[in-house]
């Protein structure tokens, strides 16, 4: 007995020690002391190009090429550990990437919704602060040696065509917002300080400087996928041949701007290119553009192909003769890096046939190192670090879950509210029924690019909080709803409850990476499942829809049985909780659609079509709003609230010159359409656009009962009719705070060069004078533009 006891004591004290021994991991890291220490690479005083090149100059061919994967495997003799490149954080540390493990200390991180939701709140600082709770927990996790520092995140690509299976990871289809999205979260991420509307012209200020002006960084954030990429499986179209034919007039003034943004304003320190050629060239060969970024927005970082990008050079795209060509091609365009092995595995091959010459490589290793060397990965112990005390306290704490649970309220769409149904009062609800098959499950609310939440809670936990008497009915098996087996379970219920909330849309079954829609109604059955339950209920039902795709619902908003309707999008681990506020009262709905919402007539253009522009002639209506002429289900910028707003524009400018504002001489070469007689100049021939900024005073008064945060959007519409002229585009928002029956003053800085402008035929940005627009709700304001 006494030696049994012992051996219980002798177990509990090697799992003790062993806990002990587990519980404070960290990464392995170069430069340790005293063997490795003294290279001139972990030189902390010297200038981080000086490291940087020292260090190349110290590796041998083959030690280069094991450098350009993702995955590389150690310098033993130079004490330098393996490093994975790949880890992923959209929103919030996900599981995609194998830099990324949540086995350890850290079993979690935080899920915020899914990037078009988190869009739809139309809020700057909040896009900010989630960049930045995203890069604690990051660096929290990089310290228990559970994830790597750079980060392939965020998705800027434009929200294009609705089937698209990854819409649902952008920021929507609008240019404008997709580049203020991207500017925010890579500040956030990176290690930027929020500033407010109180902005120096680059829009920040850095908290961390090298010695040699280049900015160290917290982790490191990549812009993606350059560019033009928003198909995935279409048809005989896969995003690993397909070729995307852009005009020039479309890849400058919506394609470009988020990535520029993401490079000039945020300062991202990575670029993925994508899977699809561009006008016949392979995105990762396109060194006109890849350079563009380098030579004209300053880009300041390292070049990474998507996963087996490479590859498709050669294989899919048949672009190469040979897999040394596409080494060969990627490289000399600007490619640094290869999430893959090509160019692990032809490299040398491509280096004997004279197609490479190590110039190329050390050319690209110096940016690779450049960027480690800012993330401080050759300075020593991480632990005594600017972040080293980074840990699992970091990682789903109190201050992250909340700001999950206000992103998730703040991104939800009210899109139908007859007689005011909404909210609900609790007080005088005995009883509930939830149908659908995703409003059970929690793990159906993260969408693409998730990693393990905190403490995720379903959509009908959330209703239970408010509601005892809660009951649920799948309806359908999955979201698939192939058939019909639920309906009388569910209808049953629904008859027995006061009130029903009907979850329908969505999930990554339905839309992911590598898996486009062919359709834009709901999955399977789930229209009849939503209209027999609408019809059996004792009042009108609340309709709410998941997913990120744009769905024709046009039935549910001619329903008289169907009250509201709201879009919630993939909410995240909060997702849950913040519905039934909104459902409730608690919180007064404000979010607007980042994209349109089209009817399923819109299916029969076909999705590999990349013209934005409206063309009559074939009887082809267009894309995303600035430029789609055809019927809508709901509009982007679409939205309600528990309250009215009205506005009032308190100060605008009615006239704008040009003159002193013009390079020399430009005025004469201001040049006129023959037929209309509407003068414009080029953007480049203005010699300072921020001399004709101007901003736009704003009054915000809510009309009703309820306090609210309300999305104040200015949109402008360009004097006459210019070939390829937006129907409208936005000029700026505001996320504002009202109080009831109170007032609100907000602001909207417009710079004409960039907020009034197009691009022509030619892919030259024009600003067209005379009388431009200001549309504000349904106010307008005219603001004439002269040369004199």
């Amino acid at each position: 007995m006494r030696s049994q006891r012992r051996f219980v004591i002798l177990l509990f004290l090697l799992q003790f020690c062993s806990s002990i021994s587990t519980s404070n991991p960290h990464p392995e890291f170069p430069c340790k002391p005293h063997h490795h220490s003294s290279y001139p690479f972990c030189n902390t005083s010297l200038p981080i190009t000086t490291r940087a090149q020292s260090l190349i100059s110290l590796l041998t061919l083959p030690e280069k090429i094991q450098q350009l994967t993702n995955n590389f495997t150690g310098i033993k003799r130079l004490g330098i550990p393996a490093y994975e490149w790949w880890s992923e954080s959209l929103h919030g540390i996900a599981t995609n990437g194998p830099g990324v493990s949540f086995s350890g200390t850290i079993p979690s991180a935080t899920n915020f919704p899914q990037v078009l939701g988190t869009v739809a709140s139309f809020n700057r600082s909040l896009w900010f602060s989630i960049g930045s709770a995203i890069a604690v927990e990051a660096r929290a996790m990089y310290n228990a040696g559970q994830a790597g520092l750079t980060f392939w995140a965020p998705t800027i690509n434009i929200f294009r065509d609705p089937r698209w299976g990854r819409g649902q990871e952008t920021p929507g289809e609008d240019p404008m917002v997709a580049s203020a999205y991207a500017v925010e979260f890579v500040r956030g991420f990176q290690g930027g300080k929020w500033e407010g509307q109180r902005r120096d012209e680059s829009g920040w200020k850095r908290v961390l400087k090298g010695d040699d002006g280049s900015e160290r960084l917290m982790v490191s954030a990549c812009c993606k996928h350059f560019n033009v990429y928003d198909l995935e499986k279409w048809r005989n179209f896969s995003r690993y041949n397909f070729n995307a034919v852009v005009s020039k007039q479309d890849l400058e003034d919506t394609y470009q701007p988020p990535f520029r943004s993401c490079i000039q304003q945020g300062k991202a320190s990575c670029l993925m290119c994508s899977y699809n050629a561009i006008n016949g060239v392979p995105a990762c060969a396109r060194g006109d553009l890849l350079q563009k970024a380098r030579s004209e927005w300053h880009f300041n970082g390292y070049i990474t192909s998507d996963c087996d990008a490479v590859a498709t050079v050669f294989e899919y795209q048949n672009y190469t003769k040979t897999a040394e060509d596409a080494i060969a091609d990627v490289l000399k365009a600007g490619t640094d890096i290869n999430c893959g092995t090509y160019m692990l595995r032809y490299t040398k091959s491509a280096i004997e046939k004279g197609k490479v010459e190590e110039a190329d490589i050390d050319r690209a290793l110096l940016n690779l190192f450049l960027v480690q060397l800012r993330l401080g990965l050759f300075d020593g112990d991480p632990r005594k670090g600017k972040f080293g005390k980074l840990g699992p306290q970091d990682v789903c704490n109190s201050k992250h879950k909340t700001l999950a649970l206000e992103a998730a309220r703040q991104g939800i769409v009210l899109l139908k509210n007859d007689k005011k149904f909404l909210p609900l009062d609790k007080n005088v609800v005995n009883s509930i029924a939830v149908i659908g098959p995703m409003a059970n499950n929690a793990s159906l609310l993260g969408g693409g690019y998730t990693g393990i939440p905190c403490n995720p809670k379903s959509l009908s936990e959330g209703f239970e909080a408010y509601i005892k008497k809660t009951s649920y009915a799948k309806g359908c098996f999955n979201v698939s709803c192939d058939f019909d087996n639920g309906f009388d379970e569910a209808i049953l219920t629904a008859k027995e409850a006061d009130f029903v909330i009907i979850v329908a849309g969505l999930d990554l079954s339905q839309e992911t990476e590598d898996h486009d829609r062919v359709s834009l109604l709901l999955p399977g059955k789930q229209k009849a499942l939503v209209s027999s339950v609408a019809a059996a209920s004792k009042k009108p039902v609340i309709l709410v829809l998941t997913g990120g795709g744009p769905l024709d619902v046009s039935f549910a908003e001619e329903d008289p049985c169907i009250a509201s309707i709201l879009w919630i999008g993939y909410p995240g681990e909060a997702g849950g909780k913040a519905l039934a506020e909104v459902i409730f009262g608690d919180y007064n709905p404000g979010g607007r659609l980042p994209m349109t919402w089209y009817p399923e007539a819109f299916t029969s253009i076909p999705m590999n079509d990349m013209n934005l522009r409206a063309d009559p002639s074939r009887d082809y209506p267009g894309r995303t709003y600035r430029f789609y002429t055809g019927h809508r289900v709901y509009g982007f910028g679409q939205g309600l609230s528990y309250t009215n707003y009205s506005y009032k524009f308190l100060s605008a400018p009615n006239k704008i010159s040009l003159s002193g504002s013009l390079k020399s001489d430009s005025s004469k070469n201001v040049l006129h359409e023959v037929e209309d007689e509407v003068g414009f100049i080029y953007i480049d021939e203005v010699e300072s656009c921020n001399s004709l900024r101007f901003s736009v005073q704003i009054s915000v008064m809510n009309l009703g009962d309820m306090d609210g945060s309300h999305v104040v959007m200015l949109f402008s519409k360009v004097p006459k009719k210019f070939k390829g002229t937006p129907v409208k585009q936005l000029v700026g928002f505001n996320r504002v705070h009202t109080l009831s029956h109170g007032c609100t003053k907000t602001s909207i800085l417009v710079d004409p060069c960039q907020h009034l402008s197009f691009a022509n035929d030619h892919g030259k940005m024009i600003l067209p004078l005379g009388k431009h627009k200001l549309m504000l709700g349904d106010l307008e304001h005219f603001i004439s533009i002269e040369t004199d």
